[in-house]
């Protein structure tokens, strides 16, 4: 009886865990979810493997006031290894790319007018630029 109790228990214990991870891996947050109605309207990353991996995105934002800038860049992949991540972040309504280069600039800055910048760069490090 004894051994029987324990091994339900442990039993329970393991698919209590497991379906915790699973609600984890499943319920991740995304950018829908952040404050500022942020929807991704391009990407672009260099193609080949060796050396630091290079992400550009452009993404549109409805409430620039109360937008998390921050939260929303800092949910982008981003590895080590010499890698640099690059969000641009656009008024909706205003012309935004939907095209982007690996080349700076990545866009036509003339046409093209972001209300933040965040840069994740090489050693992991992030910063967020924003323009009145």
């Amino acid at each position: 009886m004894n051994s029987t109790y324990r091994k339900l228990l442990i039993t329970a214990a393991i698919v209590l865990i497991a379906a915790f991870i699973l609600k984890d891996m499943l319920f991740q947050p995304g950018i829908g979810e952040l404050p500022g109605n942020f929807n991704e309207v391009a990407f672009v990353r260099n193609e080949q493997n060796k050396g630091g991996i290079i992400r550009i995105y452009a993404i549109s934002v409805s409430d620039t006031t109360n937008a998390a800038y921050l939260a929303c860049g800092d949910l982008m992949p981003h590895n080590e290894y010499g890698s640099k991540t690059t969000v641009y972040f656009f008024e909706k309504g205003k012309p935004t790319p939907d095209v982007l280069q690996l080349d700076s600039p990545h866009f036509d800055q003339l046409k093209y007018h972001p209300v933040a910048v965040y840069i994740k760069n090489e050693q992991g490090v992030a910063s967020l630029t924003t323009t009145p």
